[in-house]
């Protein structure tokens, strides 16, 4: 029996703290409202406030960094002390930290598919605070001063992603009704597409990894499909006739200027308007992790959504 402080009660985070009660851990999930996870214990701390962090950490083997704001404009000022609270504890505590994380940093320029030595290019402002982040991490266990590591998805989807997923619940569900769905970016790109379960079940293999640290892992992911593709297939399956359309490139622009969050999703539009393809097959090899089979992932899905949409 292991102890796990999970730091975020999102989508993520309790996922996570259920997975790991269910093996019979001792979990604490820390989270701004004190939400908690089936099996775990709620602690209601700011995951920003280093001092409370580090607190919580005592006699934790490994921490989680599992908080997600949505607020995207404002992520410049919002990620900064959470990566600072985070590290702190782990220094203090000396409990290993992983981190959950995306593929902001590679940038638009990075070369497809992605890999876990990809170098980070971006030069967009939410991929330039993830990879500061991860940099701080990355430098400290250099240092010998704590064994961080960083575990990267890509898109997920699966029962409970909520309206902010690109294949959350503002996708599924009206395409179960069979409806026009809009989508935000090219909906007949190839895309990689991440299972909610694997991501749970890399961080904890991640969390015990007996090698070095200091690295990034991929989540492992099935092979990119486009939006249209998975809509036609969840036609297939219900009998309905769903179709997608992408907003306006012009709607999007002209609503970025009265909307900060939308603006920063412009800037990152060239995820959902290129190929977006994710390579995890290091991860695969070195953590023995292997992707939930996409006809098995999506039909669970969508079995969700039945019920909960």
């Amino acid at each position: 029996m292991k102890n796990y402080l999970v730091l975020g009660a999102g989508t993520v985070g309790t996922l996570l703290a259920t997975r790991l009660a269910e093996l019979g851990h001792n979990v604490a999930v820390a989270s701004r409202s004190g939400s908690t996870a089936r099996g775990a214990k709620a602690l209601q701390i700011d995951a920003a406030d280093a001092v409370a962090v580090s607190s919580a950490s005592a006699g934790v083997d490994t921490i989680f960094l599992a908080t997600s704001p949505t607020q995207y404009h404002r992520w410049e000022s919002l990620w900064p002390p959470m990566f600072t609270a985070a590290i702190e504890a782990a220094r203090t505590s000396q409990a290993k930290l992983v981190m959950v994380g995306n593929l902001y940093a590679y940038g638009e320029n990075t070369t497809m598919p992605m890999t876990e030595t990809s170098p980070l290019l971006t030069n967009e402002t939410k991929g330039l605070v993830r990879k500061a982040g991860w940099e701080l991490a990355r430098e400290a266990t250099a240092r010998g001063e704590i064994r961080a590591a960083e575990v990267r998805a890509s898109d997920y989807f699966g029962p409970g992603a909520g309206k902010h997923a690109q294949l959350g619940s503002g996708f599924f569900a009206p395409v179960l009704r069979g409806k026009s769905v809009k989508v935000f970016g090219d909906p007949d790109v190839a895309h990689s597409w991440t299972y909610l379960e694997d991501i749970v079940s890399t961080l904890i293999a991640a969390s015990d990894h007996a090698g070095n640290w200091g690295r990034a892992w991929h989540v492992p992911t099935n092979a990119p499909l486009t939006r249209t593709h998975i809509a036609n297939q969840v036609n297939r399956l219900t009998g309905r006739h769903a179709s997608l359309e992408p907003y306006s490139s012009a709607l999007l622009r002209t609503l970025g200027v009265f909307s900060p969050s939308i603006r920063a999703a412009n800037d990152s539009a060239y995820q959902v308007n290129k190929p977006f393809i994710l390579d995890s097959s290091d991860t695969e090899s070195l953590l023995g992790v292997q992707p939930t089979p996409w006809d098995d992932a999506l039909a669970t899905t969508v079995d969700w959504y039945r019920q909960n949409a």
